[in-house]
């Protein structure tokens, strides 16, 4: 009885190790990886950022007079000239507070002929008086009530001309608040946008209201861009830079960095520097507003081993499909430096290479030492590529 149960046992065993061996046949998987070579050619490292371009100068015009608007002579886009007329707010209110201003002027300048004609009188009172006296013809009294006289009509000149002064200030104002109805370009430029329309009224209170946007040279624009505080080293003043907007995604502009302002702007305890960036725009084609996506040329060498950053990065898996540590020199974590490994395909295994870099950016790196030769395969990633399944393939069902 004990010898047929073990034997049944056996049997058993040796089944399921055969099921075993003919499942694996039939499901198992093949490691391939995917890889790229390498080549020789120049590089550039880059410190990548966005910023949005505008004009070099940007005149926000506004009124200094309130009123309605009755005339607008530009739109968008219109060009002008300094001095010209933009748009005009009512004048009527001002033209009736300018003639009374006239007419208060007239009558303080009426005044001041008056008071020096009284002067005058008084002093001829004053030196009949004098000799008077001197005949005994009058009294002492009277001499003194004609030097009063006198004193008093000089110090009203004084009066009168203090008040045409005030007026002669009123009439000014009066006249300049007339010409401010009529709203002017204070620059040559271009209309960029407007923001009345006829009939509306402007207010101006402590805070000028701004009618139009004139940008004073379309063709001098400027990026204001947002570098991060571990890249803003590597920016600097005279720099060049290039940069892409999504109107023309196939061209490359290029620009100048003309300002690195130190003045740090912390967004959520992000650090970032404004760098702006000087563009010529002389053929019109960049727009206010535009996104930019700029790169700053940092380093540049030509004829120099390239590998792909992904290289750098790799790592193969284990039996349990887990990435395998690398060892020595190799294992060390960085970017561009010393102490790297790349995996390079030699008969169709990844051999690890310890590996010297040197300059990078996003998606390249160059390669100072190591054994890797110019079209050599290194590995990018790791591939599991299943078996073909033996036996009939069921045919499509109807």
């Amino acid at each position: 009885m004990k010898k047929t149960i073990l034997l049944v046992v056996l049997l058993l065993a040796l089944a399921a190790l055969g099921a075993f061996w003919w499942l694996r046949g039939r499901g198992g998987s093949d490691i391939t990886y995917r890889t790229a070579v390498v080549e020789r050619g120049a590089l550039v490292s880059s410190v990548s950022s966005t910023g949005n371009l505008n004009p070099v100068v940007t005149v926000q015009v506004g009124s200094q007079v309130s009123g309605m608007i009755t005339e607008i002579y530009v739109d968008f886009n219109s060009p002008v000239k300094k001095g010209q007329p933009i748009a005009l707010i009512d004048p009527a209110l001002f033209r009736a507070q300018l003639e009374q201003a006239q007419g208060n002027y007239l009558t303080a300048e009426g005044n001041l002929i008056k008071a020096k004609v009284a002067v005058d009188d008084a002093r001829r009172t004053l030196g009949r008086n004098v000799k008077l006296l001197k005949d005994g013809t009058i009294a002492q009294s009277d001499l003194d009530t004609a030097q009063t006289a006198y004193d008093s009509a000089v110090a009203t000149i004084k009066v009168a001309e203090g008040a045409l002064s005030q007026n002669h200030g009123s009439l000014d104002q009066a006249k300049t608040n007339l010409n401010y109805t009529t709203i002017r370009s204070p620059v040559d430029g271009i209309v960029v946008s407007r923001n009345v329309d006829r009939g509306q009224t402007v207010a101006s209170s402590f805070q000028t209201p701004t009618l139009f946007n004139i940008a004073q040279d379309l063709t001098r624009m400027e990026i204001d861009t947002s570098v991060d505080e571990a890249d803003i080293s590597k920016v600097f003043e005279g720099q060049r830079a290039s940069f892409t907007v999504d109107a023309y995604p196939e061209v490359r502009f290029s620009g100048m960095v003309t300002q690195v302002r130190n003045s740090p702007v912390i967004t959520q305890n992000v650090v970032t520097y404004v760098v702006v960036i000087g563009v010529d725009n002389s053929d019109l084609r960049l727009k206010p507003g535009m996104t930019a996506n700029v790169s700053f040329e940092v380093a540049k060498k030509d004829d120099v081993l390239i590998l792909p950053a992904a290289a750098l990065r790799f790592r193969p898996s284990g039996p349990g499909g887990e990435a395998a540590k690398p060892t020595g020199a190799g294992s060390q974590k960085g970017g561009a430096g010393p102490g790297r490994t790349v995996y390079v395909l030699r008969d169709g295994k990844p051999v690890p290479v310890p590996v010297k870099t040197g300059i990078a950016n996003d998606r390249q790196v160059e390669l100072l030492q190591g054994d890797i030769k110019e079209k050599d395969e290194v590995v990018l990633e790791q591939v599991q590529a299943k078996k073909k399944t033996s036996g009939v393939t069921p045919g499509p069902r109807f």
